[in-house]
Order: structure tokens, then sequence, then C-alpha cells
């Protein structure tokens, strides 16, 4: 199976390899248009921030062969948020793939839950294939600052200051906005759930 990472300078992307090395997938990390197009399945992953991230794909016109890809895709953290419509971190449109609009959480209201939402954070209202066999209320690792608010590509959400969607689906698209390879056990079950897609 040949796995493609997209590489557009985004941090945390070698954890995502180690991950999948572990579950004996070698991927490459590319931002070939060709070896993306060829690759059986597509992660892309990242932290960062939005505007930035967008610049990045822009500039390999990775913008623009993303939506068009027809294997599975799959977006970690800021790549749940790229493929949504436009995130207010910088004021950045994204790649519209998801309904989903992406803010800032707000604490005015409750000081004490800190952001970034930083740790381990339940799932909540499971559906669609990246969740299957995880239970409902499962453990899995968050840092974020911003996130994607509930639509119809939601397939799992979790709960910080605000309900937010945690897991996405949407055609060929999937995505989380936890890490996965930071997960544990379960994180590795999602991994396996989208290579097996």
């Amino acid at each position: 199976m040949k796995v493609a990472i997209i590489d557009y300078q985004a941090g945390n992307i070698l954890s995502v390899v180690y991950a999948l090395e572990r579950l004996g997938v070698s991927p490459v990390l590319t931002a070939d248009a060709e070896q993306i197009q060829a690759a059986d399945k597509v992660i892309l992953p990242g932290d960062g921030h939005a505007r930035t991230a967008m610049e990045q794909l822009q500039a390999r016109q990775l913008d623009q062969l993303i939506p068009q890809l027809r294997q599975p895709v799959l977006g970690i953290c800021i790549g749940l948020q790229l493929f949504c419509q436009h995130s207010a971190e910088g004021d950045t449109p994204c790649l519209g793939i998801f309904e989903a609009q992406v803010q800032r959480f707000d604490n005015q209201s409750n000081p004490a839950l800190k952001v970034p939402h930083m740790g381990w954070n339940q799932l909540q209202n499971l559906s669609g294939h990246l969740t299957r066999g995880i239970t409902e209320g499962a453990y899995v690792y968050f840092v974020h600052s911003y996130y994607a608010t509930l639509c119809a590509s939601t397939s799992g959400q979790a709960n910080y200051l605000t309900p937010f969607s945690a897991t996405m689906e949407r055609d060929n698209f999937f995505a989380t906005q936890f890490h996965p390879e930071k997960s544990g056990v379960v994180g590795e079950q999602i991994l396996q759930n989208f290579l097996k897609l």
C-alpha cells in the first residue's frame, strides 16, 4: 500500500510517519503532485497557523490538488481545519471540503478552562468509518486553540467550552482534530481504520 504524507513544512509530521511505521506501513513524505495522486491513501497532518499552512499549500499548488483527490484522504489537527470553509485564525479561506467554520475557543465565561485545549478528552456521538470499533467516551489527545463547528460532516464530537467536531467525514475525505498518533490504542485503531478504507 502506498501512503503519501503531504510535506508542506507543518510541524509534527514525523510523529505521523513513526505511527504508520509502527503499523507496518512505510509512507512517503512528499509535496510532489504525481506521487500524491499515485498514492492509495493520502494524509495531511500538522500543527501550525492556518494562514501560514494555506500559503504553504498554495505555493505548491496543493490547494488545487487536494480537493480533487479521489482516494481516501485523512486530515489531522490543522489538516481538519484546512478542510473546512474558513478559519478565524488569520481570517483564512480554506479548502472548502467540509461545511464547517473554524473558530477560536472563547474562555471568557470560564477562564479556568485554558486555551489551547490541551490533553485527553472524550469522543461522543460517534458515527462513520474512522471510529469503527471505538467505544463512545473513548479518550484521545488534543492540542488546539481553534475548532471546527458542528456540521453535516461531523462524525464524532468532543466538548471543551463548546461542542466541536472531533472527527469529520465527507465522501473520500476524513479528518480528526485530535492526534491519533499520540492517542494510544484508540488512535492506533483509528489509523488502522483509515488504512483499511
